[in-house]
């Protein structure tokens, strides 16, 4: 393993951001490491190859380029391994697929991100793979759908449209005390602001699409392990040929050194807005733990060190074609999947459609903003004209 420059616990995370996997006997003088495009990988006698006594035997299976990422995600997720995979869903499939068995049984919070619950509902069916879906408020709840097959239990906190925080380290305890893996999705917060493994998580997951990547410009995905599950994972990761690119780890590398700086940015521009949209009629509420008046508060805040740029509303008795309007004519919003990125984006939901545990009720249509890296007023400017041209209609 590469071996990090300064990864210590007792240093601050801004600082472990920018330190974490470099090493000099791979970089030199420089201070990114070398962006190594490799498959065939030369020993230097037959000896060696047999024994696989190299560094690097082949390159699926590791470069310098990968090591320094794996390396680094290790480092700030407290893990004992890291994988790396082509895309957020892959990193999810891989956790899951390492972690589960034909009969076995998962439970599934039922604000997942929709297309882990297709990835459920159509491939681990057909392996024999039974799904359940959990209210996100179950808590200690949990201990009474745990079954004898249940293998697994899968948190995503806050959930990807509705928001919806859960306590993980009381479910995760619950789970580990009747045998099954916990996974986490962390792609919301960060191991910036969140490092599941540390309250009981087996499998940390984050899509580096999104803040790692930081510019919408690069797919990536990475499961960091505790030791107990590491050799699964990696076992599952190199059994089904999985790797990323070199071009997209180094993007990912050189994003986690900003990373730190965007999403305080992004936090703190995100809350200005939501803070403006919770005192407008048109808004019936909006979804974001780190609001004070919002159901998940308290988890948030004794979890997790902060928020990122992203949380919903609810329109107030808005029909679906004036909602559709407001979004269509915004200005400094883009709509497009995906988010984490420098830009503002917003996008018309139904989370009726993904939700099968616990039925979603609201006001009005949902709306969910991205805020990017530009002026907070500019984008409350945007909003309020928005506002403005459908009363005006």
């Amino acid at each position: 393993m590469v071996k990090s420059d300064d990864g210590r616990p007792d240093r601050k995370p801004s600082t472990r951001l920018v330190r974490v996997g470099r090493d000099e006997a791979l970089t030199g003088p420089f201070v990114n490491p070398p962006v190594v495009h490799a498959s065939t990988v030369l020993f230097p006698d037959t000896d060696t190859m047999l024994s696989r006594r190299q560094r690097y035997l082949y390159g699926r299976r590791g470069t310098p380029t990968s090591e320094a990422l794996e390396t680094a995600i290790s480092d700030i997720e407290g893990a004992s391994g890291t994988v790396i995979c082509p895309s957020g869903l892959n990193a999810v499939s891989t956790a899951l697929l390492s972690a589960l068995s034909t009969g076995d049984e998962v439970l599934i919070v039922d604000c997942v991100y929709g297309p882990v619950r297709h990835f459920a509902d159509t491939v681990l069916k057909r392996m024999g793979i039974d799904t359940v879906y959990f209210d996100p408020a179950i808590g200690t709840g949990i201990a009474d759908l745990i079954s004898e097959r249940t293998a697994a239990v899968y948190l995503e906190a806050p959930g990807s449209l509705t928001f919806e925080m859960q306590d993980v380290p009381a479910i995760a305890g619950i789970a580990h005390d009747r045998g099954a893996t916990v996974l986490f999705d962390n792609t919301w917060a960060t191991p910036f602001f969140f490092k599941p493994l540390a309250v009981g998580v087996d499998l940390s997951i984050q899509a580096g699409t999104k803040y790692l990547g930081g510019h919408s410009d690069v797919n990536l995905g990475l499961v960091a392990a505790n030791e107990r599950h590491w050799p699964a994972l990696k076992e599952a990761h190199g059994t089904m040929g999985l790797c990323a690119g070199p071009d997209d780890i180094y993007l990912g590398l050189r994003g986690l050194r900003t990373m730190g700086v965007r999403l305080e940015r992004q936090m703190q521009s995100a809350l200005t807005v939501a803070g403006w949209l919770q005192d407008r009629p048109e808004v019936a509420r909006v979804l974001h733990p780190a609001l004070p008046d919002d159901p998940g508060h308290a988890l948030w805040k004794r979890d997790m060190g902060g928020a990122c740029g992203l949380f919903s509303i609810i329109l107030d008795g808005w029909s679906l074609d004036d909602t559709k309007s407001l979004v269509d004519g915004l200005d400094l919003f883009g709509i497009g999947a995906s988010w984490g990125g420098f830009e503002s984006l917003a996008i018309l939901a139904d989370p009726r459609k993904q939700r099968t545990a616990v039925p979603w009720a609201a006001e009005g249509p949902l709306v969910r903003l991205h805020i990017g890296l530009e002026d907070p007023g500019d984008l409350i400017a945007d909003l309020k004209a928005g506002f403005d041209r459908i009363a005006a209609a």
